[in-house]
């Protein structure tokens, strides 16, 4: 079962940023592209399922430039931050990693991010698609902070699978094999100036290497793609198999501006109890207080294999009634069944709920289940 048009295409153009690794992404076999945070993203080399294998099996590089990086410093920067998101910052050292939501006046969800933080003063958000940069620069206008808001020279790549860490000890010669998870640090390679951070969107043990410099990013490439290849390495795209068997969710399709931190899950990012007044402290109380209208739950989909992702959300009916969409599903080999994530009433998210998704080719009957499948690798193997 799938949606796939085989004419679709997508043109190239000057109006659309190309990130540093661009060329080799072309060279290297990437045979479809979609357009994300205004820069042009590859969706597609060997295939999702091909990818997932290698992905799971041994190492895979994507270019994830279009994670355009948002520098804040200044003098203010630690206290600007911390008014751009409920997550707690008070113990957040430097070289630390976070994922963070970035909220609203009426506690919705502006968008998810990776925060980075290199020095006491200079911070990195990584936000998923949307013009998060135009947004804090607009906090920042009436703040009364002394910041600087900006988009550096700064484009990932990442090293997703159980042999990532195989090869970036061969890169560095092991000197970042004590990188613990969620952590990052300056480096370099070869001369090419990098942070490297225990991050990414994979599922699997990931590292990102956040190129300095983007003039150099077919040498980079090439260097990752060379030391890669005792490790089977294969270039790949953002995986919608393992990113939906480990509950990453993805901003646009399963985080919407409609959704609140409380709506899908994301509560242990949210301290309404700090001392400081975050944007939507106020909204995002009430929301606790009353709970949700809404959740995203997990569900297990009966019927056909799903090869590929809806190309647009299909309603969920409980009954005669419409009460909500599935965002993303397809089927896992792992598992060996359909499995995505719906955006229901709170009063029908209970696991075991019954509820009918019209699909593209038909009804398809699905129950409610927790998630994730399969849970996200932290640990080296």
């Amino acid at each position: 079962m799938s949606e796939e048009n085989e004419n679709a295409s997508i043109s190239f153009g000057a109006r659309v940023r190309k990130s540093p690794f661009f060329d080799s992404t072309r060279r290297d076999g990437a045979k479809a592209f979609s357009v994300y945070n205004h820069m042009y993203m590859p969706t597609a080399y060997a295939g999702t399922a091909s990818e997932y294998e290698s992905l799971v099996n041994d190492v895979t590089m994507w270019d994830v430039s279009v994670e355009r990086q948002i520098e804040i410093n200044g003098p203010d920067a630690y206290e600007f931050v911390r008014l751009l998101t409920p997550r707690n910052l008070s113990k957040c050292e430097i070289g630390h990693c976070l994922y963070i939501i970035l909220t609203d006046q009426n506690g919705c969800i502006v968008n998810d991010a990776v925060l980075l933080r290199l020095k006491p003063d200079q911070f990195w958000i990584s936000p998923g698609d949307g013009d998060v940069l135009l947004w804090i620069q607009g906090v920042a206008i009436n703040s009364g902070y002394d910041v600087n808001i900006f988009e550096p020279d700064v484009s990932p790549l990442q090293l997703g699978g159980p042999k990532a860490p195989m090869l970036i000890d061969k890169l560095f010669d092991g000197e970042h094999n004590d990188l613990r998870f969620y952590r990052a640090r300056e480096t370099s390679l070869n001369g090419i100036p990098l942070v490297i951070g225990r991050t990414g969107w994979s599922g699997e043990v990931s590292y990102e290497l956040y190129l300095r410099d983007g003039k150099q990013g077919n040498v980079l490439w090439d260097l990752v793609k060379q030391a890669g290849l005792e490790f089977n390495i294969a270039p790949a795209a953002p995986n919608t198999i393992r990113s939906i068997e480990g509950g990453l969710l993805s901003y646009v399709s399963d985080i919407t501006r409609d959704d609140s931190p409380y709506t899908i899950g994301l509560d242990r990012l949210v301290d309404v109890d700090q001392d400081i007044d975050f944007i939507g402290k106020a909204a995002l109380k009430k929301i606790k207080e009353a709970g949700p209208a809404r959740k995203l739950v997990g569900i297990e989909i009966q019927g056909d294999p799903i090869t590929l992702p809806p190309e647009n959300p299909w309603p969920v009916f409980h009954g005669e009634k419409n009460v909500g969409h599935v965002s993303r599903c397809i089927f896992s080999p792992r598992l060996g069944k359909n499995i995505g994530f719906a955006n229901v009433p709170t009063e029908i998210s209970s696991p075991e709920t019954t509820v009918t998704v019209k699909a593209s080719n038909g009804d398809l009957t699905a129950k409610v289940c927790e998630f994730p499948w399969i849970k996200a690798e932290r640990i080296k193997r």
